[in-house]
């Protein structure tokens, strides 16, 4: 650009210098200067023109591309300022996984020192909020409860990561001969473990975990869950368990396919009364303590194991497939003799943000040594589609998608040749004030060899997720 510039008063001075002596020739020899000599005069003078003003171009186009680097250097500049200025992201929990199968990817954050003007960054508060009304046929329907179950999450460093979950539930009482009634209030904690980040691959939980039977637990509870009541076959599960667990996940390939696994050791099922009669099955949990009030180490010989392995599948954006095997079993009465195992096949299938599909079965028998005397089942499907993929342009519908859910459970005893059998068909709406306050809507059909089960009911539920 520099030698551009200082070309052009030299080529200046060549002009003005031909111009004078152009000029001054007719005075001192006129009759020497033919029109030949003119005409290549005023070809020279014309060229010479021309290449300063092609000169002047290319010194104008420099100082334009100039001031262009600039403004990039400047751009650049202001956006390596901000990217220095913001605290990184956690990274997204894709489909099939849950908070702490995602923990490998959350190693790579850059250590966060634990001081008082950075703890609050390092802890989170979630969950979600309901309050629910029942109509069921043959009672007076009622709100029947209100829960608020906040979820507690703290990273520790790089690689330790705790969260833990309540439930503050309250509930109408039932009037007694003592004449209590009224309400009360419960507090259950739904599960609170600590998370070791071991590599990308592999992540060790301990404390009250969340068991991976199946996919219900760990994500369609709460307001995750399109219907307010759970499928009828969840009541074969237990739902957490106390113990230990190592989990993670393994790339497939490049387009994001995923092989996810989780395998675990806790206390497992008890004996309410701690005899192991057969129809005293406990599944909410072994706490160490038998009914007459002693403390025990466990209420059976040894923790029972289990696990789930499940591949993810996405074919495109918004389009994929989980398919996964989970199961537990072990002893669960003090004299080992009787055995408790369950499976659960599940699926679920996204074509597109409006549709899902989705279903889990499962199968349990306990009893005796040879897992023979009582069997159960049951499983269920759910569909959803939002009617935002009918593309009308209305505010209503927009915000609005329909559920449906058919579920079974089936059980059978052997000692008393005693069989049950409920069916239920559930049809339902969602209607989305936000993306995270919901009204949910839901009549179900019921049938079953229970008489006292209801044959229809009425629920409608309003959820908050934060």
């Amino acid at each position: 650009m520099n030698t551009n510039k200082n070309k052009s008063p030299w080529i200046l001075g060549i002009l003005a210098a031909g111009c004078a002596i152009g000029l001054a020739r007719p005075f001192v020899a006129n009759a020497e200067v033919s029109d030949a000599d003119f005409k290549a005069l005023k070809e020279m003078v014309q060229q010479l023109n021309s290449k300063v003003q092609q000169l002047e171009q290319n010194h104008a186009t420099d100082q334009q591309t100039h001031q262009k680097d600039l403004q990039q250097i400047q751009q650049l500049s202001d956006k390596l300022g901000q990217v220095q200025t913001q605290p990184p992201a956690a990274p997204a929990v894709q489909p099939g996984q849950t908070v702490n199968s995602v923990a490998g990817a959350m190693q790579q954050m850059p250590r966060v020192p634990l001081d008082e003007a950075t703890v609050n960054h390092n802890f989170l508060i979630l969950g979600d909020a309901e309050v629910q009304y029942v109509k069921t046929d043959g009672q007076h329907g009622g709100f029947v409860n209100a829960d608020f179950a906040p979820i507690f999450l703290y990273r520790g460093g790089e690689n330790v990561l705790f969260e833990a979950g309540f439930d503050f539930m309250l509930q109408n009482n039932a009037f007694n001969t003592n004449g209590s009634g009224g309400y009360s209030t419960t507090i259950n904690l739904s599960f609170a473990q600590l998370d070791y980040v071991m590599n990308n691959y592999m992540t060790l939980c301990a404390g009250n975990l969340l068991l991976p039977l199946g996919t219900y637990q760990e994500r369609g509870a709460g307001w995750l869950n399109k219907i307010p009541d759970q499928p009828l076959s969840r009541s074969l599960l237990p739902g957490n368990g106390i113990g230990a667990e190592l989990r993670g996940a393994l790339s497939l390939d490049d387009s994001g396919k995923l092989f996810n696994y989780a395998v675990y050791g806790v206390n497992g099922p008890g004996s309410i009364d701690s005899t192991g009669n057969a129809n005293q099955l406990d599944l909410n949990g072994n706490v160490g303590l038998n009914s007459d009030g002693a403390t025990v180490a466990n209420l059976h010989g040894s923790p029972v194991g289990g696990g789930r392995v499940s591949v993810f599948l996405p074919f495109k954006p918004h389009y994929d497939l989980e398919l996964g095997l989970s199961g537990q079993t072990g002893e669960w009465e003090p004299s080992r003799s009787h055995q408790w195992t369950a499976g659960v096949f599940d699926g679920s299938l996204h074509l597109g943000p409006n549709f899902e599909l989705k279903g889990e079965f499962t199968k349990s028998v306990y009893g005796s040594d040879d897992f023979g005397l009582i069997r159960q089942e049951g499983w269920y499907t759910q569909a959803s589609y939002k009617l935002a993929g009918l593309n009308l342009e209305l505010p209503l519908i927009n915000n609005m998608e329909l559920v449906g859910r058919y579920d079974s459970l089936h059980g059978f005893n052997i000692a008393n040749d005693n069989n049950f059998r409920t069916k239920r068909y559930t049809a339902g709406f969602i209607y989305y004030l936000s993306n995270t306050l919901l009204f949910e809507g839901d009549y179900e059909f019921i049938h079953s060899t229970d008489d006292s089960q209801p044959t229809d009911q009425l629920i409608l539920q309003l959820s908050y997720g934060f």
